[in-house]
């Protein structure tokens, strides 16, 4: 066999071998913003509790997120871990309900407001 040969039946053996890989999938491009959206509702679990809110309604809120994506166990940690950050993004800055918290929760309820509307909008069936 001459090298051309050999160079040839290596290139197609190689073609071969990656053509039958499975491909990677793609993250979709409404997966930033529901990383975010899930971001936004554990920053709101933390500080609408601290500010006199007692309940879990932003956690309800995260488990409804989770059962409409019924996301597969590697981006259903992602979504935990996102939620998780959020909630902790906090938790060293403020110990009592103050100005600034109550300005945190204005914003990040109007953040949440459009990040829910515009991947509604844009990716919704």
């Amino acid at each position: 066999m001459n090298r051309r040969s050999l160079y040839l039946a290596v290139c197609l053996a190689v073609s071969t071998v990656v053509s039958t890989r499975p491909a990677l999938s793609a993250e979709s491009p409404f997966e930033p913003g529901l990383m975010r959206l899930a971001e936004v509702l554990g920053s709101l679990h933390f500080l609408r509790n601290l500010c006199g809110e007692k309940g879990v309604q932003w956690r309800v809120e995260m488990e409804k997120l989770l059962d409409s994506e019924n996301p597969n166990a590697e981006r259903r940690a992602r979504f935990i871990a996102s939620f998780n950050r959020g909630y902790r993004s906090f938790g060293g800055t403020y110990t009592q309900c103050t100005p600034s918290a109550t300005e945190a929760i204005s914003r990040y309820m109007r953040e949440g407001e459009t990040l829910s509307r515009d991947i509604a909008s844009r990716y919704g069936n």
